[in-house]
Order: structure tokens, then C-alpha cells, then sequence
């Protein structure tokens, strides 16, 4: 939990360039994604005949499911992107469960990801607009909503990039802190011992565990899923005839 209040510490320096632990962690997921993802495909059959074929095949199906029941049968082929999304996400926040600092507690892959999506959703407003449409829709319903209309496309990405990563960074601090007044109770109450390097606060045992699976497990993968059900929804949208 240390430096979450920081911001990610820097690894090394490449021609004057910062490469974060965030950076680092992120390639360490995309190889593990491709590891996993390579151990999954081999030797696909028609018929499965290998539980990780068939594991493979749960998960390719969900996210087919999810993309056709929230956007439409014609949006099937966005299925590879959400499903990247989701495993990256869901990923990104569960690595702090091996002590590493969770990827979404940085606004800057959050934010990363929402300007994705923006991108998307201009992208799918002027394919089905027009550059003409998609200005005059900024006027609409009437010209003096001009700057309300500008301030909600801008308030799009921000509002997805905080949700995902205030509920991240905000359990991570939560958590820090708790950890930080166990550790000042053990040391009060004379439970703290040392072990070589090591301390063991006695008060920090299970009581902070209990909300790191929270913080961590449980409401990491439920903002992954919601920053992926807001991409579908709001791109399925802008292709909508206004």
C-alpha cells in the first residue's frame, strides 16, 4: 500500500524517459496474458477435449454473450477489444494481492483507458453523423446548450477514469491507513516483535485481510466490469441515429 499517495515509483530511466512500476507491471501482465493465452489455444479441437480449451471457451462465450445481449448481434465484432479491456482491467487490480501496486490506483492508466473509449465514441458519432451532425448536435436541443453539451462530452472520460481508479486508490488508502494505527496499537501494546528485518504487529493479523479482499478482490473486479459495460453502452450509443 506505501506510495499510493505518491503516485508509482520510478524502476529505471531509459534516454531521460521515467518508466514507472505501473509500466513495468503492465508488460508483465501482457506477457503473462499471452503466456496464458498460448497455453489455452494449443491444440484446439473442434470437440474440446482439454479442460483449458474448455476454460478458453467459457470465457470467449461470456464476453461474445455480454457484448451481443448489451450492444446488439451487429456489434459482435467488438467482443476482442472488451474482452482485452476486461482481462487487463480485472488483472491490473488483482496484482496487488502479490504486494505489487495495483495499475488501476494510477489515474493515468485509467484515464488512458477512458480516452479510449472517447475516441470510440467520436469515432461512432461522425460514422453515423456526419463532422456536420456531430457538431450540430452540440447546439441541440437548442443553441444556448452549447457549453452544458461541451461540458458533458469532456465530463465522459473524466467520470470513468475517477470511478474506476477513486474506488482503487481509495481502498488502497483505506487499507494503508488501517494497517498504519494496527501497527501503532501493537506497538502501544507491546504485541509487536521482530523477526530479523522483519516486524509482526500482532493487531494486523486478519482484520486488515478482510478488507484488502474487499478493496482488492471483490470491488476491483466489479469496477473492471462496470468501466467495461459503460464502454459498450456509451459506444453502442454514439452509433445511434440522433
Amino acid at each position: 500500500m506505501d506510495g499510493i499517495g505518491q503516485g508509482p515509483k520510478v524502476v529505471f530511466s531509459v534516454f531521460g524517459l521515467d518508466i514507472t512500476e505501473t509500466v513495468v507491471i503492465g508488460w508483465a501482465i501482457i506477457v503473462a496474458v499471452l503466456l496464458v493465452c498460448l497455453f489455452l489455444t494449443r491444440s484446439l479441437k473442434r470437440i474440446p477435449e482439454k479442460k483449458s480449451q474448455v476454460v478458453a471457451e467459457i470465457f470467449v462465450e461470456f464476453v461474445n454473450n455480454t457484448v451481443e445481449t448489451t450492444m446488439g448481434k451487429q456489434w459482435k465484432h467488438f467482443a476482442p477489444y472488451i474482452g482485452t479491456l476486461l482481462v487487463y482491467a480485472v488483472i491490473g487490480a488483482l496484482v496487488s494481492l502479490l504486494g505489487l501496486r495495483s495499475m488501476t490506483a494510477d489515474f493515468n492508466v485509467t484515464l488512458t483507458w477512458a480516452l479510449m473509449t472517447f475516441v470510440l465514441i467520436t469515432f461512432y458519432k461522425i460514422k453515423t453523423n456526419g463532422v456536420g451532425g456531430y457538431l450540430k448536435s452540440f447546439g441541440q436541443p437548442i443553441p444556448i446548450m452549447l457549453p452544458l453539451n461541451l461540458l458533458s462530452e469532456v465530463a465522459t472520460p473524466l467520470s470513468m477514469a475517477f470511478r474506476m481508479f477513486g474506488n482503487v486508490a481509495g481502498g488502497a488508502v483505506i487499507t494503508g491507513l488501517l494497517y498504519g494505527g494496527l501497527s501503532f496499537v501493537s506497538q502501544a501494546l507491546h504485541i509487536s516483535f521482530c523477526v530479523g528485518p522483519f516486524t509482526l504487529d500482532m493487531a494486523q493479523l486478519f482484520t486488515p485481510a478482510v478488507l484488502s479482499v474487499y478493496f482488492d478482490l471483490f470491488s476491483g473486479c466489479i469496477q473492471a466490469y462496470i468501466f467495461s459495460m459503460l464502454t459498450m453502452v456509451y459506444v453502442s450509443s454514439a452509433a445511434e441515429t440522433e
